[in-house]
């Protein structure tokens, strides 16, 4: 658990790994219930039948992911606590009960899987887990489903809370985007849970019943609420970035938020002082990871604000340095004594070719005919 606890906290992503998580999970649980419910792969089924240990237990990670999201965002501290240990206890709980039936012989899964695939009612009798030894089928598959119900209503009290107190000042301020893109997740989630439910209670009153799985309202609103979690993100793209807020403090103020556009700005400041002073340019394999490193601030954080702020490339930026770079040593008279080729490779460039096509696309000129006008 300690592991488990140091993985997510060692993320400079900040609370986009829990989104992300979120919607792996998700994923999962809806290609496992088509699995289950409408695919007639006898292999597919054995697999994930008989498999739950890996395949179910992420359904119990849902809520948690949601929670941690959700918090993390209106606090804007991703970190976890050791008292958050306890999130993990039903998925723990039920990997452990279901991971004896991973080591059912092959051919018995094949005769399950057949049997589920003629008479799908099969699934309400099928002790699945050790836990079908102590509750009935139907009782351990709303149960899952209550609990992501518990965490979506907790992360909507968070939400409300957090709206009602008005702390908005203090974190959302000037992200009224994050505010909607909370509504349509915590929205969407809501109708999907809640529609979850009652589609697996209908399913075990009418004993999977094939009349059931013909088109009816509580599929539409369940493939509504399945269809806007995922495709929500498309319409806010820079969460996905999970940007941080900055906190200053000075003399006659306590201290407060900053947000986005400063800390936009500091990368731009740190990026320029860093090449400035170590000349990171001179490294023949200074990319965007290899920087991101030597400046600890995260790829994906450079990558925005090289593409939305700088409108540059991160190789343009540091080609321009290089460039400038070359230029110093021309005219210092270096031409004179090393070749234009030795020039380029002081400057950082790998190759000759390299070195002459970015320095015409940044002077409009080639190092020659710059080096000419030194001679």
């Amino acid at each position: 658990m300690s592991l488990i606890l140091l993985y997510f906290n060692a993320k400079k992503y900040t609370s986009t790994i829990y989104l992300s998580l979120f919607f792996l999970f998700i994923s999962l649980y809806g290609f496992y219930q088509y699995i289950l419910l409408y695919s007639k792969s006898v292999t597919l089924i054995s697999l994930f039948l008989f498999n739950l240990s890996v395949a179910g237990s992420p359904v119990y990670l849902i809520g948690p992911m949601l929670f941690w999201y959700t918090r993390s965002v209106l606090t804007d501290d991703a970190k976890l606590k050791r008292s958050d240990f306890w999130h993990f206890i039903p998925a723990v709980i039920f990997f452990i009960s279901a991971l004896p039936n991973s080591f059912v012989p092959w051919h018995e899964k094949v005769e399950a899987a057949e049997t589920v695939i003629h008479d799908q009612s099969y699934i309400m009798i099928y002790k699945a887990t050790l836990l079908s030894e102590i509750f009935s089928s139907v009782t351990i598959f709303i149960t899952r489903l209550f609990l992501v119900l518990g965490y979506t209503i907790w992360s909507i009290g968070l939400f409300i809370n957090y709206l009602v107190k008005k702390k908005s000042s203090a974190v959302l301020s000037k992200q009224q985007f994050m505010r909607k893109w909370l509504c349509y997740l915590l929205g969407f989630m809501l109708i999907l849970v809640v529609s979850q439910m009652a589609l697996v209670i209908k399913s075990f009153e009418m004993h999977f019943s094939t009349v059931f799985f013909t088109f009816n309202i509580i599929r539409v609103v369940s493939v509504v609420g399945l269809l806007g979690l995922l495709i929500s993100p498309f319409f806010f793209p820079t969460i996905l970035y999970g940007l941080p807020r900055m906190s200053k403090t000075n003399e006659t103020k306590p201290s407060f938020y900053s947000f986005e556009s400063d800390y936009l700005q500091s990368i731009g400041k740190k990026s320029d002082s860093v090449m400035e002073e170590l000349q990171l340019y001179l490294e023949p394999d200074c990319n965007l990871a290899f920087f991101s490193k030597q400046i600890n601030i995260p790829a994906h954080h450079l990558s925005y604000y090289f593409r939305e702020v700088k409108k540059q490339r991160f190789n343009d930026f540091r080609n321009e340095w290089r460039i400038n770079h070359a230029k110093a040593l021309i005219q210092e008279g270096k031409a004179n004594e090393i070749t234009l080729e030795a020039i380029g490779t002081l400057s950082g460039f790998s190759s000759r070719n390299a070195f002459i096509t970015d320095f015409k696309k940044l002077e409009g000129e080639s190092p020659g005919t710059y080096a000419a006008r030194f001679n």
